[in-house]
């Protein structure tokens, strides 16, 4: 450093511990002391035992909310299981029912075996894959290579989704599509606020919302519209 350098910096001592107020300082460490920041304002929440706390308590009350629940409702069961007659159709339990609407339209070894590896494999993967630290919107960098892909995966779901006639999961699909559609013509800028809140979304949500979109359908649709035979029944008729 200079010595015209060293003339125009100013250097003042002094005690002082705020490293706000005086961010470049010399500190002078004696054997009986040791250097400290002190910082009053900074966000933290401890996992332990604040974390811990806060989560303890949120699973005892949503345990005695299940338990009032279940004194003033009972539990949909059936009957007694009788050997010599199987109801129509069978179904599975509801959080299995999903799969078993799959089943109408694939093949056994696709909808029961490689349809769930492919699901908890992407679980596994997506989040080491790409990582968006920032989570950006989806179309606020790259917008037209990204649209190119959007409109061929979106394309090529929807058509293999048509040819096997799987209506119940091709509507989510499109409305999701339709959404994403809305995102990438909207910007952080926009003057709708709904437009901006799309336009900010990362890729990260729009899979997750459409696995739980798609989830959701085909839970319900098994659950309340399959009669026997598993044929399309509207609720409320036998």
């Amino acid at each position: 450093m200079s010595d015209q350098t060293d003339k125009n910096k100013d250097f003042v001592a002094g005690v002082s511990s705020d490293a706000r107020k005086s961010p470049r300082r010399v500190v002078f460490v004696t054997r009986r002391s040791s250097a400290q920041v002190k910082v009053a304002d900074e966000e933290q929440l401890q996992t332990y035992p604040e974390g811990l706390f806060r989560a303890a308590v949120a699973i005892e009350i949503l345990a005695v909310v299940l338990v009032f629940i279940s004194l003033l409702f009972n539990a949909p069961l059936e009957g007694i299981a009788d050997p010599s007659h199987t109801p129509n159709p069978a179904k599975a339990p509801w959080y299995f029912l999903g799969l078993q609407e799959m089943l109408h339209y694939f093949p056994p070894v696709v909808a029961g075996v490689l349809v769930p590896t492919l699901v908890v494999i992407a679980l596994v993967v997506i989040p080491y894959f790409n990582i968006n630290i920032e989570a950006e919107g989806l179309f606020l960098r790259n917008r037209p290579r990204r649209l190119r892909i959007f409109y061929i995966v979106a394309i090529g779901l929807s058509v293999f989704l048509f040819l096997f006639h799987v209506y119940v999961a091709l509507v989510p699909t499109l409305v999701v599509a339709g959404f994403m559609l809305l995102a990438s013509q909207s910007s952080p800028q926009a003057a709708s606020r709904f437009g901006r809140y799309l336009a900010s979304k990362p890729l990260s949500y729009w899979i997750m919302t459409w696995f739980l979109f798609e989830l959701v359908v085909l839970t319900a649709v098994g659950t309340f519209f399959r009669g026997p035979g598993w044929s399309w029944v509207w609720p409320g008729r036998s």
